[in-house]
């Protein structure tokens, strides 16, 4: 075990954000394929805590239901009344403490709107803490412009904080100061829990501040340090629509930026956008204008883009995807996709198989080899290996009410503008006609042709259409005929 193991990450993640202006809550607003709080809950257990818990409060449920999703093990403790940062606080140890649990050792506070803090930041926190012996540790930032944010002061010869300034009451001095409390904290438990029982209210707003616990821990003689985070913009917080979109922005490059060195190809990164949870081998190459989201994996060699979107997708080694939309798909090593392709859910495409121009797969298992070139649409079904479909294919797979399965074997050939009606199974090594309706089974090396004899009726059009353009054209064809003649 980590000597740096904190015994608990509290998050705080109650307040409503009404800036945001939106009936989601603000910590359940997403970037990069997470929710804010879901950022901070994954860097959290970087730490490997004891315990983790978020303190709830507006839109609890929703709130829950979400990090129950994410994170089986968290646990939420309610702060019915949004009191402080402090109240909070104590609403999260309450939560453990009623549970039996007895906290001994660090207690990391974080907010639940800062999706660019990162775990590496928090263990730098919790290790500061521990080499220091501090009672409290903050994380601070040394920013361009302070304005607005409460001063870090420090003791001279030993660099130990002694206040928290805020900004309307610094002296000019102190506003000099561009280290910036973040609002990030590592405590020692016991100290915690002790000093929070003398949090008073007397204040403006009539709350428990968790800043408040800084002082209390002072005045009775304990070491309060500070841990500075290697890039400011780490510890922004997200309050309005404007600072979600700045904090995407920041995320996806440092995103690109981790592929980019890893041995990523990424030739646009202003306009490929990446989630969190993605993952690349060496010498994948990204095209303009590329969205790859969710749990989506591009192996080595695979080209993807321009222009795509892939979600919980996996595109193979030398795979080429170019022009398509897929989303719960398998693309196997040295297959083809693309362009204009439509790759929905459950759909499987073998090595060096391929999804040409306008081509829509549901829920389709395509064999080794096997080629859907142009403007089909292939649902429910099994294709074997290095078979054809022909152009303008549908797989007409639903009733009505159900949907139903087509099978095709290996290495066959079905003709352009085939309607192949489930549920229905062609062998391998089979044929059908260009323009069929196929609604039985084909045998293994069988031609099927499903489609009427066509019969020409002579002098048709001079008769229904006289004096048209299409009567003259086929005039002047029968006296040029007859001159030949």
């Amino acid at each position: 075990m980590s000597v740096n193991r904190p015994a608990a990450v509290v998050v705080l993640a109650a307040g409503e954000g009404t800036r945001m202006k939106s009936a989601t809550p603000k910590v359940l607003h997403a970037i990069c394929g997470r929710s804010l709080v879901g950022h901070v809950v994954a860097a959290s257990r970087e730490l490997s805590p004891e315990h983790l818990v978020v303190v709830v409060g507006h839109a609890r449920e929703q709130v829950t239901a979400h990090l129950a999703e994410i994170d089986a093990e968290v646990r939420t403790a309610v702060q019915h009344e949004q009191n402080g940062t402090g109240h909070a606080v104590r609403m999260g140890l309450e939560e453990l403490s009623d549970s039996g649990v007895v906290l001994d050792g660090t207690v990391v506070v974080v907010c639940g709107d800062t999706p660019l803090l990162t775990g590496e930041t928090l263990g730098r926190l919790a290790g500061t803490h521990a080499a220091e012996g501090n009672a409290v540790t903050v994380l601070t930032a040394e920013v361009p412009d302070a304005t607005g944010y409460g001063r870090i002061v420090r003791e001279g010869a030993s660099g130990a904080v002694t206040a928290i300034v805020e900004h309307k009451d610094a002296t000019d001095a102190q506003r000099e100061i561009r280290e910036i409390n973040s609002g990030v904290f590592a405590f020692d438990a016991r100290l915690l829990t002790d000093a929070l029982g003398k949090v008073r209210t007397d204040n403006s707003q009539g709350e428990e501040y968790l800043t408040d616990v800084l002082g209390i821990l002072r005045e009775a003689g304990h070491r309060v340090g500070a841990c500075v985070a290697g890039d400011h913009r780490e510890i922004v917080g997200i309050n309005n629509r404007v600072q979600l979109a700045e904090a995407r922005r920041l995320l996806n490059d440092r995103l690109l930026t981790r592929a980019m060195l890893s041995g990523v190809t990424v030739v646009d990164p202003a306009t490929t956008w990446v989630d969190a949870t993605v993952t690349f081998e060496p010498d994948a190459l990204v095209h303009p204008g590329t969205q790859l989201l969710g749990a989506t994996h591009i192996a080595a060699d695979a080209e993807v883009g321009p222009d795509s979107r892939l979600t919980d997708t996996t595109v193979g080694e030398g795979a080429k995807v170019s022009f398509t939309v897929a989303e719960g798909a398998e693309i196997g090593a040295g297959a083809s996709v693309g362009p204009y392709a439509y790759l929905r859910p459950g759909t499987r495409l073998g090595a060096k198989a391929k999804a040409g121009t306008y081509v829509e797969m549901k829920n389709a298992r395509i064999g080794e080899g096997t080629k859907v070139p142009h403007l089909s649409y292939v649902g429910d079904a099994t294709i074997g290996e290095y078979t054809n479909i022909g152009a303008a294919s549908v797989f007409v797979n639903y009733d009505g009410v159900n949907k139903h399965h087509t099978t095709i074997g290996s290495h066959c050939r079905t003709g352009a503008d085939n309607m192949l009606v489930a549920p229905v199974t062609i062998g391998d090594g089979a044929y059908t006609a260009a323009g069929s309706v196929i609604t039985k089974d084909v045998p293994p090396g069988s031609l099927a042709v499903a489609r009427g004899q066509q019969r020409n009726i002579e002098g048709w059009v001079a008769r229904k259409r006289p004096g048209s353009a299409a009567a003259r054209a086929a005039e002047s064809a029968r006296q040029e005929d007859a001159g030949e003649g």
